[in-house]
């Protein structure tokens, strides 16, 4: 009986008719039937309609490691429900049925965990990830927009959560965890609360969004980087530009995508996602800040070889010509990491905002969020500092001091905002207003703790230095309530120049919206129309972006559709300068791209779940402060299902 149960439990998914024996009768040996459609890709195997063929990430030295890894999934997934007590078997040979009884259990908690023999989560996922980062953004905003009562692209009105949910379910959405069968017959979706529910989809959700997210890895691989006619017509350095380490991003997300599948192979009522998210974010996502921080000449490098080289550029465009692409472009295929990288922040953030205080699942969300948080800005910074470098290196070649030379390249040091203003001087009459002769044209570099105030060359290209001070020391004044002629003027001044005197520059702007933004970028610390996020007012105004946003200027924040921002100021120019609640970041960005948020419910809504992400953060920092020098805490008893690589 104990050998039976050994041999049964690795099978206890297996259907009938799929069951195999060998010819001894002493040692029967099952193997499983092969899934249909596409299946888990297990660390270099594509399993396609059930016949399985190597990944060409697969090396041969891969293989044998490959090939445990995959039976090891086999097994494990075999496995999910089953015990070695207690298993009974018919007695007829040509149709052997495995039934799982245990003492004490009740008929519902068997049914959820049998339940799980036919799931197959990345079988059922066929859209692309671009697909549905687009369409879940555009739902957050319809959900947004029937709350606030305004006109959407469904017809009636639906209470939140319930609205959510109704949203996913279109044609580019991902499926929701109530619609699998496998739910419906559990009979879980009667007993649970409603905010179980909520929070099962949200988890729900990173799962099958890992695995769109993989699929479109996959077409990037096979589509493009395994794709011969056009890699023979690149150098292996445009190679390397072009895809940088995007093999190792795909194994990443292999590992991941395997773990997040056993984990609701083992119960279709998932327990947690976010222990896994944080083991696989601590020991795997470092190749995501890689990635992101050559992105830069990956773009830069892609226009080059687009404009030089007519045989990648015609090869290229008949293969995003290609039905399978979907009339996606091969630049949405490259910039996938960074985009999966700060979604999933989102889809954890998401988590954390539902599950029940003091929890072990919020405990485990928060140290995903933290741990994410990190990559995320890691990736930010990284970027950054390559394009600072680069700049003020350029920067400095263009500058001319005219007395006291001032270093301008520091590691600290990166620039804010430039442009040229118009100084006004003479006697501030009506008349001396009207003369051009008073205006004269200086260029203004401000740096994060520099202000360089110089005059162009007549050619254009060079800059000579009239004055510098550092930027602890720059004070404004706003002329606006001085009258018309001077509402795009204000005066700026110097308490400490290069010459260590005080010294006042009366300044003039094209427009009200260039005359704040270069007077909170002088002066950050000025207060702004309305108090920041931090304050916790409720009546403060919130927006949502409707439209994604490439910033132009260094003073400006790039915003992505769903954005949700608190506003500190704006202009009747149709500027706004916010804070996106999701990271603190700030800047300025055009109106036209976002929607104010009307309803109040909402707003206090966004705001109650800010100020718990903060809290939850704050509490756990604390408590690690609080902890030192004693013995480290063990983290989640999860373990990846998977061997080292």
């Amino acid at each position: 009986m104990e050998e039976l149960s050994e041999r049964t439990t690795s099978a206890c998914t297996m259907q009938d008719n799929d069951i195999h024996t060998t010819a001894d009768p002493d040692n029967i040996t099952l193997r499983p039937p092969s899934r249909s459609g596409i299946s888990l890709p297990s660390n270099g195997i594509t399993v396609l309609g059930g016949v399985r063929s190597r990944s060409p990430l697969a090396t041969p030295g891969d293989w044998p490691r490959r090939q445990e890894m995959e039976e090891l999934s086999e097994r494990t997934t075999s496995a999910c429900t089953m015990q070695d007590n207690d298993i009974h078997t018919t007695a007829d040979p040509d149709n052997i049925t495995l039934r799982l009884v245990r003492n004490g259990d009740s008929p519902l908690k068997m049914a959820v965990e049998n339940s799980c023999r036919n799931l197959n989560i990345v079988k059922s996922v066929d859209v692309l990830y671009q697909e549905y980062r687009d369409t879940s953004k555009q739902q957050e905003i319809e959900q947004r927009r029937q709350r606030d009562g305004l006109p959407t692209t469904g017809s009636g009105v639906t209470a939140a959560p319930a609205l959510q949910l109704q949203l996913r379910n279109s044609t580019h959405s991902l499926s929701l965890w109530q619609n699998l069968e496998a739910v419906k017959d559990s009979g879980l979706l009667k007993t649970l609360e409603p905010k179980e529910i909520i929070l099962q989809e949200a988890m729900f959700e990173l799962v099958t969004s890992e695995a769109s997210y993989y699929k479109s890895l996959e077409l990037l691989e096979t589509h493009f980087l395994r794709n011969s006619v056009l890699v023979n017509t690149l150098s292996q350095s445009d190679m390397h530009f072009l895809f940088s380490n995007i093999e190792d991003i795909m194994k990443a997300s292999e590992r991941f995508l395997m773990d997040l599948e056993h984990r609701i192979e083992e119960s279709i009522l998932i327990s947690d996602v976010c222990d896994i998210v944080h083991t696989h974010a601590v020991n795997h996502f470092q190749v995501f800040i890689s990635y992101v921080i050559n992105q830069a000449y990956q773009e830069k490098n892609y226009r080059r070889i687009l404009q030089e080289n007519a045989v990648f550029r015609e090869k290229m465009s008949i293969l995003e010509n290609q039905p399978k692409v979907k009339g996606l472009t091969f630049t949405s295929f490259l910039i996938l990491p960074f985009q999966r990288i700060t979604r999933l922040k989102l889809l954890v953030q998401n988590i954390l905002k539902k599950v029940e205080e003091n929890s072990e699942r919020e405990k485990n969300a928060i140290l995903a969020h933290q741990e994410l948080e990190r990559i995320v800005k890691e990736c930010n910074e990284g970027v950054r500092k390559m394009g600072r470098t680069e700049e003020l290196i350029s920067i400095e070649k263009t500058l001319e001091f005219k007395s006291k030379s001032v270093p301008v390249i520091s590691h600290s040091r990166w620039l804010l905002k430039k442009g040229e203003v118009q100084q006004m001087s003479g006697p501030k009459s009506t008349r001396t207003m009207r003369s051009r002769k008073l205006y004269h044209p200086i260029y203004l570099f401000l740096f994060n703790n520099l202000l360089l105030i110089t005059k162009r060359s007549s050619s254009g290209e060079k800059y000579q230095v009239l004055d510098s001070c550092s930027r602890s020391m720059l004070r404004t004044e706003d002329l606006e309530d001085q009258g018309q002629m001077l509402a795009c003027a204000f005066v700026l001044k110097l308490l400490e120049n290069q010459e260590d005197r005080e010294v006042s520059y009366m300044l003039k702007t094209e427009s009200i919206s260039d005359k704040l933004r270069w007077i909170y970028a002088l002066t950050p610390n000025r207060r702004t129309r309305f108090l920041s996020t931090s304050t916790h007012q409720p009546d403060s105004p919130q927006v949502q972006c409707i439209q994604s946003y490439s910033s132009q200027e260094p003073d400006e924040l790039s915003v992505e559709m769903a954005d949700v921002l608190h506003i500190l100021e704006y202009t009747d120019d149709g500027w706004m300068l916010g804070e996106r609640l999701h990271d603190g970041e700030r800047g300025w960005f055009p109106t036209r791209v976002v929607e104010k948020i009307m309803n109040a419910e909402v707003r206090a809504q966004n705001l109650k779940e800010c100020q718990r992400i903060q809290q939850a953060q704050e509490g756990a920092q604390g408590a690690r402060a609080a902890s030192r020098g004693r013995r480290p805490a063990k983290s989640s008893q999860y373990t990846p299902t998977w061997p080292n690589l």
